[in-house]
């Protein structure tokens, strides 16, 4: 395979580029009789769409999708279900001047060292446009996961220094930042919009926590259900770092600090402080999993930067276009959909070993 597929036995393939006619993917493994409609992916496509505020790019796409097949009467059918977004606002002609050249920070001279041919409009399908995709897939992932009451919740921690000082769920879909503080929330906005004049971008900290996550899911060596999110994530190109739990923290912990004692919890185990962030030994524990995400500012920013050329000329470079100054707030959805897309996957696999 081509790194276009992800998955198992919950298996998607996506497809399309930035600027092409329409982006889009396949689903294998999706049980039948599901409940979906259009309208159940496009609550979230809406949320990690362009042009939905003042402090993301300013390309305008409806990112309606539109369902090609694997469901009939509104239930899933159990075959492939495909689903296609058009694009609909490119401006291919904002990136003529950079068709020879390799802008600071992006993939066009790795793209083209692969593969001795780049799409320099918008970055082809290193694009981030290619993440609608794994939004769409996530919504169909989170349905499953909803039947048996696991929920993910993700939000912008911190952007640049600005950090959330209190964690509250109920307003993270009530500010531009998605942030768990409205009064950080402000903050954050004030220093995106600071640096956006400025000509530049700015990074920053997701964190996501999994509620209800069943024990079991993992396995003990290379699959790993840390190492499984890990990979998910760090598919999506703007990020970094990642950790769970304490993170780290353990660095400069003793074991006898950083092991989570075992109490009874009513009829089940649990534990006293979550430092492994709800894995143990790559197998989930059933508290809840807490995980960070380190985002790399935007690469594409409007102040000249030093390059070169395809002959080799040093040169400078003003990326054109429209971008996102901080990228925290579209990539919350994307977040949620690459953990969905892991935990269904994983469930799948975990009750293949238990017939």
């Amino acid at each position: 395979m081509a790194g276009n597929t992800f998955g198992e036995l919950f298996r998607i393939t996506t497809f399309g580029e930035s600027h092409g006619p329409a982006i889009g993917l396949i689903i294998d493994g999706v049980p039948s009789k599901l409940p979906l409609t259009e309208a159940d992916i496009q609550v979230d496509l809406d949320r990690r769409r362009p042009g939905q505020s003042k402090i993301t790019t300013q390309r305008k796409e409806s990112d309606t999708v539109e369902i090609l097949s694997g469901v009939f009467e509104g239930k899933t059918t159990g075959t492939p279900l495909a689903m296609l977004i058009r694009n609909e606002d490119q401006r291919s002609k904002d990136y003529s001047n950079i068709k020879d050249l390799f802008r600071p920070g992006h993939a066009d001279f790795t793209y083209l060292a692969k593969y001795g041919f780049r799409d320099y409009r918008g970055g082809g399908r290193s694009s981030g446009r290619e993440t609608a995709c794994r939004v769409a897939a996530g919504a169909v992932a989170k349905k499953i996961l909803a039947r048996h009451k696991v929920k993910i919740i993700a939000y912008t921690l911190a952007v640049g220094d600005v950090y959330a000082q209190k964690i509250d769920y109920s307003v993270i879909e009530k500010n531009l930042v998605r942030a768990p503080d409205i009064a950080a929330s402000e903050k954050m906005i004030r220093l995106i919009e600071e640096v956006r004049k400025d000509g530049d971008s700015i990074g920053g900290i997701l964190e996501a926590v999994i509620n209800n996550c069943p024990a079991g899911l993992g396995d003990p060596a290379f699959d790993k259900l840390n190492a499984r999110l890990a990979a998910a994530l760090m598919s999506i190109a703007t990020v970094k770092g990642i950790e769970f739990g304490a993170g780290f923290k353990v660095a400069q912990m003793r074991g006898s600090q950083n092991n989570d004692a075992f109490i009874a919890k009513g009829n089940k185990i649990s534990t006293k402080t979550n430092n492994s962030g709800g894995i143990l030994g790559g197998i989930s524990s059933g508290e809840p999993i807490v995980l960070r995400l380190a985002l790399k500012p935007p690469s594409s920013i409007a102040k000249f930067q030093k390059t070169v050329t395809t002959e080799l000329k040093q040169t400078d470079v003003q990326v054109k276009g429209r971008h996102d100054p901080c990228l925290c707030p579209r990539v919350v959805p994307v977040v949620e959909a690459m953990i969905a897309l892991t935990l269904v996957d994983c469930m799948m696999l975990q009750k293949s070993t238990n017939i």
